[in-house]
């Protein structure tokens, strides 16, 4: 087996073949970023017979010809560019950095089975994980209108417009202003087309929103039935989580969206608290469902986080609890879905889940403790002791 390393550029690709049982190179090849360069790449890759490809962020640069490789039959590892610099720092060439060293590099990323990640097809989650970002900027971009409005109006009216300004709101406070000479009517005009602009992102925001229930509806995914998960918030579980399959447990699906506890001790004391890192707008995602079904006094997610408050927990703790527990529930749900998409209309694909995926939350297997090193990897068993 050869496992082949490809330090993606915007305009060349290097690739460098490396042996894992030495982790030795054996050959090295750059070629440019356009069809041909693919072709001829997998041309010199064909001189080996067992061959495994790590692409060095294959998220980002490197997507284009990950994608390509893998509708091509070619297995394909994602490597972050951070794990390809620590090998960098351990090598014996110490800070030496160049396109071949990096190829290799993310070759020997892959041959330890540390942080390199299957790349797969591309498929309807990449869709909302798309259409979620640009809803995102959207709603970037409307703030930001809505700040300067506010800015505008404050000088046109006494006391401005209201906190909860919409664009009708602020069209009608436009028609009671009569301008003083020529400042005012600039400041009236340009809110006039801010105005406008705000409808504009307002109807942009609706179309998305639209999309991603549609796509969401395409999925054939459940997540819809969870309290307090709408179109919107499943389309950004599934994109950013792409398959859950790609977790071995619970416990590492509840790490990647940072919500699995880490313990800090300290001397005889010990306390958990949440992790700085992890996936942000999944973890975002999580707690917009907890809170949700906390201030939903007849969701079983208000009623666990009441037992947490009654057994002494503060507000932060009982919520880092339950936030736990979601994401064990969600991950669970979503692999049931893998499994009976997979198993098509009518099939069982023969696993059992010990947790119901129907119910709104989960009530076994999860823990409000840190779990940094899950003993069981089976995807469809509950969670092993700590």
């Amino acid at each position: 087996m050869i496992i082949i390393g490809v330090d993606p550029h915007k305009r060349v690709h290097t690739a460098s073949a490396v042996e894992p049982a030495t982790n030795q190179r054996v050959a090295t090849l750059e070629v440019e970023a356009s069809l041909n360069g693919y072709r001829r790449l997998l041309r010199w890759a064909g001189g080996f017979s067992e061959r495994r490809w790590a692409v060095e962020n294959a998220r980002g640069l490197g997507r284009h010809l990950a994608q390509w490789l893998v509708t091509r039959g070619e297995i394909v590892d994602d490597v972050p560019s951070t794990a390809t610099a620590r090998v960098r720092e351990l090598s014996r060439g110490g800070r030496r950095k160049n396109d071949v060293i990096d190829a290799a590099a993310a070759a020997s990323v892959a041959a330890l089975h540390g942080d390199a990640n299957l790349v797969v097809t591309e498929d309807l989650s990449t869709v909302l994980a798309l259409l979620d970002e640009r809803r995102n900027n959207v709603i970037t971009q409307r703030t930001r209108l809505v700040n300067q409005l506010h800015a505008l109006l404050r000088d046109l009216l006494p006391g401005g417009g209201s906190t909860d300004l919409t664009a009708a709101a602020a069209s009608r406070l436009l028609t009671s202003v009569r301008p003083q000479g020529p400042v005012e009517a600039a400041r009236k005009q340009l809110a006039r087309d801010l105005v406008v602009e705000i409808r504009e992102a307002d109807r942009r925001l609706k179309t998305l929103t639209t999309q991603i229930a549609a796509t969401v509806a395409d999925t054939g995914s459940r997540l819809t039935k969870i309290d307090g998960v709408g179109p919107v918030i499943a389309g950004r579980l599934l994109g950013r989580t792409r398959q859950a399959s790609r977790f071995a447990t619970a416990s590492a699906f509840a790490n990647y969206a940072g919500v699995a506890p880490i313990e800090v001790a300290s001397a005889d004391r010990a306390r958990h608290r949440l992790p700085r890192g992890g996936d942000r707008q999944l973890n975002l995602a999580l707690h917009i469902i907890a809170l949700t079904q906390v201030r939903m006094h007849g969701s079983s997610g208000r009623a666990y986080y009441d037992t947490k408050i009654v057994a002494g927990k503060s507000h932060n703790e009982a919520m880092r609890c339950l936030k736990r527990r979601l994401a064990d529930h969600i991950w669970r749900l979503m692999i049931r879905d893998e499994q009976e998409q997979a198993a098509g209309p009518g099939g069982h694909s023969g696993a059992t889940l010990q947790s119901s995926a129907a119910g709104s939350t989960p009530t076994t297997s999860s823990s409000d403790k840190s779990l940094p090193e899950p003993a069981n990897t089976d995807p469809t068993a509950g969670r092993p002791a700590a």
